[in-house]
């Protein structure tokens, strides 16, 4: 019901929210970065991100220098976010003039899958060192996304990894999920990224 609630607050605002979720080092924060930079200065100073780690401001800080507002909450022993933590969130940040506001999960295949934070669509991070398995070990969490995206898609050829078993598992659990391959690295896959924002 909060998470209901601090949805229509913000499209009563004309915001989008959309949560990034996915395991730690999945590439959130880096993927954030390079949509700020293709996005532009101007854009990105409409952006706001609230930033979910269990401890320091190092994620926040990063998006701040891409001319995004950022707050950070540090959740402590919480293994992730919920709609009353980004509320609260929310109060530090000024939402003036913003059209999109990002909410950086704490990297978490588990927890994370089974709590809204007053999201209009989430976004489902898997980094292919984590492994083409995952969708099948969490299916929660890719059954509750709107898109895939497989990140650090240029260390595909140094690892084990097939992303067509990873998509027709994660489509198992969630059929037609979109998946571009992406690389906030080298920028493969920006524009079918871009294109579905």
């Amino acid at each position: 019901a909060r998470a209901e609630r601090l949805r229509a607050a913000l499209a009563a605002r004309g915001i989008e929210a959309i949560a990034l979720v996915g395991g730690p080092g999945a590439g959130k924060t880096a993927l954030l970065e390079a949509t700020f930079a293709a996005l532009g200065p101007a854009a990105a100073a409409r952006e706001a991100v609230v930033e979910g780690d269990c401890a320091t401001d190092h994620d926040a800080r990063r998006v701040a220098a891409c001319g995004a507002r950022a707050v950070q909450v540090a959740t402590g022993a919480l293994c992730h976010l919920d709609a009353h933590l980004v509320a609260h969130a929310l109060e530090r940040l000024d939402l003036r003039g913003v059209s999109r506001l990002w909410i950086e999960n704490v990297g978490n295949l588990v927890c994370t899958a089974g709590f809204p934070c007053g999201e209009h669509r989430r976004v489902a991070l898997l980094s292919v060192p984590e492994g083409d398995d995952k969708p099948e070990k969490y299916p929660a969490l890719f059954a509750s996304a709107d898109l895939l995206v497989v990140s650090k898609a240029d260390l595909i050829p140094h690892v084990a990894f097939g992303v067509a078993r990873c998509v027709a598992a994660a489509r198992g659990v969630r059929p037609g999920l979109p998946h571009p391959v992406v690389s906030a690295r080298t920028g493969e896959g920006m524009d079918a990224w871009l294109a579905w924002l």
